[in-house]
């Protein structure tokens, strides 16, 4: 077995009694070996103190010798624990990360995109920043990221168009800023694209990868009128809800699963149209656990990548609107139910066949 010399060495009781024991045998051959490899230094703990001879061999060869009053597993136990940080792997991003309701949210997007001042609302909020621009991420035994300023004299300054540079600690208190947070939840900001198909259930599962460690990760679309601070801040909400075994997407699709098979009253919203030309088509739910969530979001999903108008029916119900996921929900279409679906506009055919074949193909359940 091979002795490792580029390891820090440790004495606590045991070894100290060793090294006693050798000295009174006259026996120091194995500590003048020790000294003789390059040992980054000797650590003794229990506030014992090295022998004279040891304290010689440490002075010609130039090995530090140091001394705590912790036990040696104490002691060992915290630097294993700092030695992992200390030498983690690390990885510089472009992006803000910020401690909300406790959970680490590392934002990210393009330059101009509205990083910086969301983060300011956040604070306002009274959340607290970690590090605006650049976040300097640790691997921590490949278990979790931790996120810091790449330098820790800049890491609470923001800087802002039209405005300049800010201190944050000076404007809002020490209270509003920290030095570190584990990274739980990955926030991109992108902008508005109308021909992208958002997730609107939640059941999507997104993930961002930084130094080998996966975490949960949403997309939100920015555009002016939407409020990003406040769905930044329910993303944070529903993480710590997951991390409790919650699933709001899951809750609400086992919800509505129930309510199909209880054929309770519904109560729908009625959309007029003239007298203008348009297809229509009686289709069937073929698979069994009926239109709930998922489903209702394909057809949606579908549905808006034609111009046309889509209106559902069901007998004994008032025509929906097919491109909005609760109004499909609260049909209530269990298995085998026939459901009229009325198409309008200048793709109304394309649209009618393709939701035609979703239906055909059970929604891919």
């Amino acid at each position: 077995m091979e002795f490792s010399n580029n390891s820090i060495q440790v004495f606590g009781k045991g070894e100290r009694a060793y090294l006693d024991k050798l000295e009174t045998e006259q026996s120091t051959d194995s500590i003048d070996k020790l000294f003789s490899y390059d040992i980054p230094c000797c650590v003794f703990c229990d506030n014992s103190d090295p022998s004279p001879r040891l304290i010689e061999l440490a002075e010609e060869t130039g090995t530090a010798i140091l001394k705590t009053d912790l036990l040696s597993s104490d002691f060992s136990r915290r630097l294993y624990q700092t030695l992992d940080e200390v030498f983690a792997p690390t990885q510089t991003i472009h992006g803000v990360l910020v401690e909300v309701y406790g959970i680490g949210v590392l934002i990210t997007g393009e330059s101009g995109v509205g990083k910086s001042e969301t983060a300011l609302e956040l604070i306002e909020r009274g959340h607290r920043l970690i590090s605006d621009d650049t976040v300097k991420l640790r691997n921590i035994s490949d278990n979790y990221l931790i996120g810091m300023g790449e330098n820790p004299l800049l890491a609470h300054h923001m800087e802002l168009r039209g405005l300049g540079i800010i201190n944050l600690a000076n404007l809002y208190g020490v209270g509003a800023i920290r030095d570190r947070k584990q990274v739980q939840l990955a926030v991109h900001l992108e902008q508005w694209d109308a021909q992208k198909n958002y997730d609107r259930v939640g059941e999507a599962t997104l993930e961002d990868t930084y130094l080998g460690i996966a975490i949960p990760k949403v997309i939100i679309p920015v555009k002016p009128g939407r409020n990003i601070p406040v769905i930044i801040e329910t993303a944070a909400r529903n993480e710590r809800l997951k991390k409790l075994g919650y699933y709001s997407a899951k809750e609400f699709d086992q919800s509505v699963l129930k309510w199909l098979e209880s054929e309770s009253a519904r109560k729908n919203v009625l959309y007029q149209r003239g007298d203008a030309v348009m297809v229509t088509k009686e289709l069937k739910v073929y698979n069994r656990a009926g239109i709930h969530a998922r489903p209702a979001a394909s057809i949606v999903k579908l549905a808006n990548q034609y111009k046309s108008d889509l209106y559902l029916e069901k007998k004994d119900t008032m025509k929906i609107n097919g491109k909005s996921i609760m109004g499909i929900i609260t049909l209530g279409a269990t298995h085998q139910s026939s459901i009229m679906m009325t198409c309008e506009g200048p793709d109304e055919q394309q649209m009618a066949d393709a939701i035609e074949h979703l239906f055909e193909n059970r929604f891919e359940e």
